[in-house]
């Protein structure tokens, strides 16, 4: 229905040229932007009020008292629902730390955090499809819990700034009404969607030039150059880079649907979303440069294993 409103404002009311490149550039932006927006605010607002049942310090205490391995999986899980970037969850990934978690605990809900989580999935879900998308989230809280077994087992706990540790932790606000938990959820969906809309038409609009404009005899040269090191050069590309995954997602896709490999695609979005220069300026405050270096390393090592792994099934799964 929202396409076919699209479709009249377009060629019926303004009378553009349907047949012209630009008119479907502007089509799919038009569409895409409208339809992510809306998503994005519906989806933020149910998991803001669901997530009103879960006591913070609950989840602290629980994530502290699991057995090897369930502790990763609980954290990665919860920043699956979590909507933050790679630096909004270092707040919360700090306040674990103080209240006594295990570092490689903590780092599983810092990785999975900015991979997975609502509006990241209304957007995959929305340009990529159910299939990719499942995959895609599964990917991502796996690469979470390991990443996050890896580095707890490697003793860097000395690489941590004791400081830290001195701040008093807040006390955490109850609320009790339906009423409360609901406007909560309205609040916290109005905010994020303020900050992301402008990510959403910067990345729809780049999508849209690169899915109508750009030739695809282009995009083949360059997947021909880079060949097997298509992987590791996406994720390295990606690593250094801070943005918004509305602004990547519909970027992987216009790249995917010109032939570059499923896996080298999300590759590079996974390492744009998870890893990022102000990320690691931003945890110069909790960690020594070693752990830094260390955690960017194994997760960054995580993600090219992954798009490798998706690039090899990618027939099975299309």
């Amino acid at each position: 229905m929202l396409q076919e409103i699209v479709d009249w404002f377009l060629y019926s009311l303004l009378k553009i040229d349907s047949s012209a490149a630009w008119s479907a550039s502007l089509n799919y932006f038009i569409y895409d932007s409208i339809k992510i927006i809306f998503l994005l605010f519906l989806m933020i607002t149910v998991m803001g009020y669901l997530r009103t049942y879960l006591s913070q310090e609950f989840i602290r205490k629980k994530l502290s008292q699991q057995r090897f391995g369930l502790g990763n999986a609980a954290a990665s899980l919860f920043g699956a629902i979590t909507p933050f970037c790679s630096c909004s969850s270092i707040p919360i990934f700090m306040s674990f730390l103080k209240s006594g978690v295990p570092l490689g605990v903590t780092l599983s809900f810092l990785i999975t955090s900015p991979l997975v989580n609502e509006y990241l999935v209304v957007l995959m879900w929305g340009f990529f499809g159910w299939k990719i998308t499942v995959i895609y989230v599964l990917s991502g809280i796996l690469i979470g819990v390991f990443s996050g077994l890896i580095l707890g087992s490697l003793g860097l706990e000395r690489y941590l700034d004791k400081d830290m540790f001195t701040e008093k932790k807040k006390k955490e606000k109850k609320i009790g009404t339906q009423k409360e938990r609901m406007l909560l959820g309205y609040e916290e969906a109005k905010d994020i969607t303020k900050k992301m809309w402008i990510w959403v038409l910067v990345g729809v609009g780049i999508g849209a030039i690169i899915h109508n404009l750009v030739p695809e005899e282009l995009i083949h040269v360059l997947i021909s150059k880079t060949g097997f090191f298509g992987v590791p050069l996406a994720t390295l590309i990606g690593i250094p880079m801070y943005a918004n995954c509305a602004a990547i997602v519909p970027i992987a896709l216009a790249l995917f649907q010109k032939g570059v490999p499923l896996g080298t695609a999300l590759s590079f979005m996974m390492a744009t979303a998870a890893l990022s220069l102000p990320e690691a300026i931003i945890l110069r405050r909790a960690m020594k440069l070693e752990l830094i270096a260390i955690f960017f390393g194994v997760v960054g090592i995580a993600i090219m294993i992954t798009g490798f792994l998706l690039n090899w099934v990618q027939g099975m799964i299309i």
